[in-house]
């Protein structure tokens, strides 16, 4: 590689980048901390139930969409962006780990809830910030390095956990998840500082506006047809998790290790993810977000039809869980350079807006249904119904139906 080429492949990884994915790397370690034992915490401490575990998470996974979509016109603005994901990142810190000081399941509800809707409202800025800070040929590989930072933060935050629960309690583990959270908000600060610095921000403020209409005309609703058809069949991963559980529970094996099997599995997942999102995103620099997707949803097809098969082999499990890491990992990756590189600066809040709140609809009907026909039904049509969407996402991109009009992005 000659040394021009090879300031080029390094001039997009600047420290404002390397601190965008920081924050989403230490932001996760401390909320898959907190996440890891609030099961137990529920239960063993404040005396609550599943069911109010399962009501104040559906609450929290249905606001972060639409704090999401609420976010999409505050980040447009570059000077409020910044202090937007900072701010941020801050109070999802303060509310997360504020938990672990809770008496009462209500308060625990409260501050979950207000912890997601931060997350939800600071991720456009994050994302704009993020694309603010690279040249278009290098969208991939900064929105890889983004998501790669989230997913390796979902293999440590559990693995801190399990170390320290045994050692401190597990109230004191949730109070704890707000140091690694507190980088989070040092490596976005830094970051937000740098786009400062390097973009010329304009006088005055933007409108508050979803920029519906020019979000249409720009093809993006439309592009967001194979994208709503994955997220349909997206479940939630505690359910691959369950049904890794449930299949492992054979010959002797306790319920126990059955469950210390499958959450080992699952971090093998998180790890595939990372490494899916960092080569994904050179593909996408290379080629196309169309092709990433792509594959990430035809690979999300063969990992559910695995998960259908009634079989109780570790290894071939783990096959399962490594594809939906893949899957994951190209697909995410995919659907933000996507709305990267359709819109101007000026619209991109919008649709990281709208794209999160797809995401977010698309999962929560995708593990409702999923999780219905698993009780009603069976595991094996449960996962079929999910895989059905995923080869639907897969047959819209390589057809004409969903297929996104070129678009060349307008002036900043």
């Amino acid at each position: 590689m000659s040394s021009e080429a090879a300031d080029h492949e390094a001039r997009w990884l600047t420290p404002g980048v390397a601190g965008v994915g920081a924050a989403s790397f230490f932001s996760d370690a401390g909320h898959e901390m907190a996440t890891s034992v609030l099961p137990t915490f529920l239960g063993s401490t404040l005396g609550a139930g599943a069911g109010a575990l399962g009501a104040i998470e559906g609450v929290s996974d249905a606001l972060i969409g639409l704090s999401k979509l609420a976010g999409g016109p505050l980040s447009n603005d570059p000077a409020r962006r910044g202090r937007l994901a900072s701010g941020g990142y801050l109070l999802t810190a303060l509310a997360t780990a504020t938990i672990g000081l809770t008496t009462a399941v209500w308060q625990v509800a409260i501050l979950r809830a207000l912890a997601w809707m931060s997350r939800g409202i600071r991720s456009p800025a994050r994302d704009t910030l993020l694309i603010s800070l690279v040249p278009r040929t290098a969208y991939g590989r900064a929105s890889g390095l983004e998501r790669a930072g989230d997913n390796a933060g979902a293999i440590v935050g559990p693995l801190m956990a399990a170390a320290l629960v045994g050692v401190v309690g597990v109230r004191n583990v949730i109070l704890l998840a707000f140091i690694p959270s507190i980088f989070a908000v040092v490596g976005i600060s830094f970051a937000a500082r740098e786009a400062r610095r390097s973009l010329a921000v304009p006088t005055g403020r933007r409108t508050l506006t979803f920029n519906l209409r020019e979000l249409r005309e720009a093809g993006l609703l439309h592009a967001f047809v194979p994208v709503a058809l994955f997220e349909l069949g997206n479940v939630a991963t505690t359910l691959l998790i369950l049904r890794a559980t449930d299949l492992l529970h054979v010959s002797g094996r306790s319920l126990t290790a059955a469950t210390s099997v499958a959450i080992l599995l699952y971090a093998a997942h998180n790890a595939a993810a990372t490494v899916a999102a960092l080569f994904g995103g050179r593909l996408i620099d290379r080629s196309s977000p169309r092709r990433v997707f792509t594959i990430g949803a035809a690979v999300y097809v063969a990992a559910y039809v695995v998960f259908a098969w009634q079989q109780h082999s570790v290894l071939v499990l783990l096959g399962a869980f490594v594809l939906a890491g893949v899957g994951i990992g190209c697909a995410e990756t995919a659907e933000s350079t996507m709305v990267a590189m359709m819109l101007p600066d000026r619209l991109r809040g919008n649709g990281f807006g709208v794209l999160g709140l797809v995401q977010s609809v698309g999962d929560l009907g995708a593990s409702l249904v999923v999780g219905i026909l698993w009780t009603v039904v069976s595991p094996v049509l449960a996962f079929g119904y999910a895989g059905a969407w995923m080869l639907a996402s897969v047959l819209s991109l390589l057809g004409r139906f969903g297929r996104p009009r070129p678009v060349v992005p307008a002036a900043v």
